[in-house]
């Protein structure tokens, strides 16, 4: 039976797809899932993130583009203002991961705002980036003109904030151990270890940080 790590992410967090890059080296080889949850930054009616403001530009600079060197990860703050709201995107979402999809459209849709800078809050982009990973094109723009996964995503987010009590992204789970922001892959690797080696009875587990 494969073990599983829970991201609870935003698509306009680049913390997120460098978080990301960091599991897959950590978990390469292994029967581990990655499973992504919702959790949106700047929910209707919280403005999104401007660029042209001095805080996206301020951040990029001193700690995304360092980080993204260090990991080998090609990344660029996106010219796109206001940012795109993700509860769109978020829908497909549910949509990919009823069919085993999930972790291949988080992906993509991270690596579409944040790589090639497309709108990820348009339907027809999110159709694009959804019929990529397997879903059927004409299938998610009925999904989203109807709002068949609206209620999902709200029970989502329902479920990140209050029974996970849920603030930044990535929030990243792993058994007992909760990181959030980006852990380094020596925490990573002894989270994983606790989760693929059982814990003898004599032992006492750590406590979630």
């Amino acid at each position: 039976m494969s073990q599983s790590i829970t991201i609870y992410t935003d698509y306009v967090c680049p913390y997120c797809l460098l978080a990301e890059h960091v599991i897959e080296d950590v978990i390469k080889g292994q029967d581990i899932d990655i499973q992504w949850r919702p959790y949106e930054l700047r929910p209707e009616p919280v403005p999104t993130l401007r660029v042209e403001d001095p805080y996206l530009p301020q951040v990029w600079k001193q700690s995304v583009y360092p980080m993204a060197e260090r990991l080998g990860v090609p990344i660029k703050l996106p010219s796109l203002s206001p940012q795109p709201r993700t509860d769109k995107a978020f829908e497909v979402f549910a949509m990919a991961d009823e069919q085993g999809l999930g972790h291949a459209f988080s992906m993509r849709a991270l690596q579409a705002f944040f790589q090639e800078e497309k709108d990820i809050g348009h339907a027809e982009v999110l159709a694009d980036l959804g019929a990529e990973v397997g879903l059927e094109r004409g299938a998610v723009l009925q999904a989203l003109a109807d709002g068949t996964y609206r209620e999902q995503h709200q029970e989502a987010l329902r479920h990140a904030r209050e029974d996970m009590a849920i603030t930044s992204v990535p929030t990243i789970v792993i058994g007992e151990q909760i990181f959030r922001g980006v852990p380094t892959p020596g925490e990573l690797r002894r989270a994983v270890d606790r989760i693929t080696s059982p814990t003898p009875a004599t032992e006492v587990a750590g406590n979630p940080r």
